[in-house]
């Protein structure tokens, strides 16, 4: 793997090979079946080269991939291109800093992302720091238009989506920072369906610890994220509210600059089918990465 600085494009050839090494990765790991996913990666300021379509991402090979142009024009490549190629050409519209995309089904992730279920809570230091918030686009009708239009608002404020009875999106400067994000928002989604659904029992950050952690991320260079959700608060991001430590926050209401806590913020009560359920979900999860 060849890693360049920030504001250079990869070769052709390095392109390709980086392609071909996470398509591999992808289908490893489960985070795809059949023919499911795609992967583009830009080599200059207006051509990318893509995935096909119908083919297995674990079993690509090099001459299988298609060069476009941002257009979405094929410019080299017997194959056609990945039928979703509208929601990556979205991504590099919106935020031209971008120069990968990865999209993926796996399990964890989309199992939220079906559930309609943005990964927000502070419950993992490492989330915070690395992929802050992970939020929800409403669905859409795969091949229109409908779905870069439902992902254009996170492009320039996170590090990737869930897509609605779908899967999961993720972009980067470089096609392994788009992968990585990919494999943490899995991780992530994995951890809360084991502390929500098998403990029963969540301790999340509080905000103050929340802001310390977005205060190094950013001295860090990472500049998107969003900001987790405090779960007395129903502000989507910034500003912080004031809820204090894990005792204050159980008995004092939001004191954030922000709108006030609406019903739906607030903690709920889990109902014990559902816990149930959760539980064998992820027992299956657990079964198939055996």
């Amino acid at each position: 793997m060849s890693y360049k600085r920030e504001n250079e494009y990869p070769s052709s050839y390095e392109a390709k090979q980086n392609i071909l090494e996470v398509g591999r990765r992808m289908y490893r790991k489960n985070f795809v079946a059949s023919n499911d996913g795609n992967i583009t990666v830009k080599v200059s300021g207006n051509t990318l080269w893509c995935t096909p379509t119908g083919v297995s991402k674990g079993y690509m090979t090099e001459d299988m991939l298609v060069l476009l142009d941002t257009d979405g024009n094929i410019l080299r490549g017997n194959r056609k291109p990945s039928s979703e190629i509208k929601m990556h050409l979205r991504v590099y519209k919106e935020n031209p800093e971008v120069k990968a995309v990865v999209h993926a089904h796996p399990p964890a992730a989309t199992s939220y992302a079906i559930a309609g279920l943005a990964l927000n809570r502070p419950i993992l230091t490492e989330s915070v720091m690395g992929i802050g918030e992970i939020p929800l686009a409403p669905y859409a009708m795969p091949g229109t238009e409908e779905v870069p239009d439902s992902i254009a608002p996170f492009v320039n404020t996170h590090n990737g989506c869930l897509l609605a009875n779908h899967g999961v999106l993720t972009w980067g400067k470089d096609v392994m920072t788009a992968w990585m994000r990919m494999e943490s928002i899995e991780y992530y989604a994995l951890v809360s369906m084991y502390s929500h659904g098998l403990i029963g029992q969540v301790r999340e950050l509080t905000s103050d610890q929340v802001d310390r952690l977005i205060e190094r991320r950013t001295r860090d260079g990472i500049t998107t994220g969003g900001r987790p959700l405090c779960h007395n608060c129903n502000q989507n991001g910034m500003p912080a509210c004031l809820c204090g430590d894990q005792e204050s926050r159980e008995i004092r209401t939001c004191q954030g600059t922000g709108a006030a806590s609406s019903p739906s913020s607030q903690r709920r009560t889990v109902d014990p089918a559902d816990v149930s359920l959760m539980k064998e979900i992820v027992r299956e999860i657990l079964a198939e990465k055996k």
